[in-house]
């Protein structure tokens, strides 16, 4: 199926005689297949609004990312939250589209100062399981009552509807970026370091630890930021270097090799500890971003490494799976009242169960 609006959308859903593969870019392959006739959102496409004085962007749910991205270059703008793009982990080809990234709240290492993408996003439109036209939020913050359907559809795997047109506020892109660079820190050294930078007056928004570096950045306006970055060597060693910052965002070391990748989300005091419990039940490799909150690990092919998390606590989530870890949950299991929650959406948005069958559980 290949809707080119909303109207088409809404009859191939509503005439639809079983479960529905949503399908944006399909460069975003979390977890394990999904079984259904593929529906198509890639011609729902285009930027319907943009207006910079007002910070403010609309773009239906197929529009690339990249064209997006291109517009809002062109006028010194961006998207907050540094959309993730994931095409080389999953050995893909193809041009993720924005409902593809507010389906998965595909947020980068900048979350921890502008958060996720579901805070970027102030209103939708979509489709639910039934066929129904929905829309929820604006053009323009505000507070709202009832169900908040930006915060429930960003981020829920095309489960409870397809998106179909999504706004956003957009903020103006720094005048500089500065890196500070510690080589050779253990998982304990670095955790300590990322926690001072955080906890410092130098306004940071990204702290990662890789293959045994450290990086640490920072942005605004040049003199600003050269004074923050030259404070934080001061404060915790290192240097400024270049460093290319899509190899935290993408996972790009580990794109290309075999195995499975875990996402665990725990707190940062608890990184060192997790990193250590991961390498001892296989983990090839583990990386640690937001200060160590979010710890990736590449592991071998079936490897359940959620049983690490019993006495750290935290969650984890299956994002590249094979097939020897066919019997694995791709998400954390619930807490029950969650769990009873979630149920009730789901029968209420998509009470035949089509939309990505599977998909969250």
């Amino acid at each position: 199926m290949n809707p080119t609006n909303e109207t088409e959308l809404a009859d191939a859903i509503a005439s639809a005689k079983g479960p529905l593969r949503i399908v944006g870019g399909d460069t975003r392959q979390i977890g394990h297949p999904v079984d259904g006739e593929p529906l198509h959102t890639s011609g729902l496409s285009g930027i319907t609004l943009y207006e910079p004085g007002a910070l403010t962007l609309v773009a239906k749910a197929g529009t690339p990312l990249a064209e997006i991205e291109a517009a809002l270059a062109s006028e010194n703008q961006r998207l907050p939250f540094e959309p993730t793009d994931m095409q080389g982990i999953y050995g893909v080809t193809g041009q993720s589209t924005i409902g593809g990234v507010v389906a998965t709240n595909a947020s980068g290492p900048r979350r921890i100062q502008a958060g996720a993408c579901r805070d970027s996003v102030i209103g939708v439109r979509f489709v639910d399981g039934q066929g129904q036209i929905l829309k929820n939020g604006g053009r323009v913050m505000k507070n709202v009552t009832g169900y908040d359907l930006v915060k429930l559809m960003t981020g829920s795997h095309g489960t409870l509807g397809v998106l179909t047109e999504i706004s956003f506020k957009v903020l103006p892109a720094p005048e500089a970026t500065a890196t500070v660079l510690i080589d050779g820190q253990t998982d304990e050294e670095a955790i300590a370091s990322m926690s001072a930078a955080l906890g410092s007056p130098f306004d940071v928004n990204g702290v990662a630890h890789i293959g045994g570096k450290t990086v640490i950045r920072v942005e605004g306006l040049e003199g600003s930021v050269n004074y923050r970055a030259a404070k934080l060597v001061e404060k915790l060693g290192g240097t400024v270097a270049n460093f290319d910052w899509t190899t935290v965002r993408d996972l790009t070391d580990f794109a290309g090799r075999v195995g499975d990748i875990w996402r665990f989300s725990v707190k940062p005091s608890d990184g060192p500890k997790l990193g250590t419990a991961l390498r001892k039940i296989g983990a090839f490799d583990v990386q640690f971003d937001w200060g160590g909150g979010l710890v990736w690990a590449l592991a071998p092919e079936g490897s359940n490494l959620r049983t690490v998390l019993g006495d750290i606590g935290g969650n984890a989530t299956l994002v590249r799976a094979s097939e020897a870890s066919a019997n694995l949950p791709v998400f954390h299991p619930e807490p029950k009242a969650i769990e009873f929650l979630n149920t009730g959406l789901r029968a209420k948005f998509d009470p035949r169960n089509i939309l990505n069958t599977g998909r969250m559980g």
